[in-house]
Order: structure tokens, then sequence, then C-alpha cells
């Protein structure tokens, strides 16, 4: 699928706040632990738990949330499909789309069980 820029701009404007609840009711349900997922948002963003709160309660946007994030030198070796949508194959016009999947990605794998290691990916 391809990444227009209204879905775009759609994703950019939502509240991150407000999807927060439902990656962690997902992983909850799967069995893992808040510290789990907030390892794995450190590490793709470098937001600490504190800060993450904070983020939370300023309400601010996907938009927000990643002009302020620093995305892990190892980014791009996120990839696969999220939402019908390949990673890699993602545009650079849409970059913050695509770290909004690669997050997505990243959760997902987490809630399958994979091994954080694995997650956290190294070089």
């Amino acid at each position: 699928m391809k990444v227009t820029t209204k879905k775009n701009q759609q994703v950019a404007n939502m509240i991150f706040a407000s999807i927060y609840p439902h990656y962690w009711n997902r992983l909850e349900k799967h069995g893992r632990t808040k510290e789990e997922f907030h390892q794995v948002i450190e590490w793709f963003t470098g937001f600490d738990e504190k800060k993450l709160q904070s983020l939370i309660e300023e309400k601010v946007t996907f938009r927000t949330f990643f002009e302020q994030a620093k995305i892990h030198s190892n980014a791009n070796m996120i990839k696969g499909v999220v939402c019908g949508y390949r990673i890699e194959e993602i545009e650079d016009e849409f970059q913050l789309y695509k770290q909004c999947r690669q997050m997505e990605k990243l959760i997902d794998e987490l809630a399958k069980g994979r091994k954080m290691e694995k997650i956290l990916r190294s070089s």
C-alpha cells in the first residue's frame, strides 16, 4: 500500500496519549510487562519513563512525539509489514508515518513473544 499525504497528516495529528493505552492493553493481554514496553519505546525514541509520562500528560501529537524523539540509529533495521504497509518501502517524504509504523512493528514483535534482544536490533 502507498502512503498518502492525507494519511500522513491524519497520523501526525493523532494524540499519542489516546493510542498509548491500546498499545499497552495489547501487550498486557500477551503477558508482557510495562517495563518491557517502555524499554522498547526508550530504545526506539530515547524517551525514558519520566519523559514518556510527560508527553502523555501533555497530550502531544505523533508529530510532536517524533519531532522530540532521538530515533535509534538501528531503526533502519526494522522491516516488515504493519497494517498492510511494508515499512522499508515507505517513502522518505512520509518519515513520520514510517516512524509510527516502525514503533508499531516493535510493539507487534513484543506482543508476539519475540525475545527482547531480537526486538532491540543491534548491528
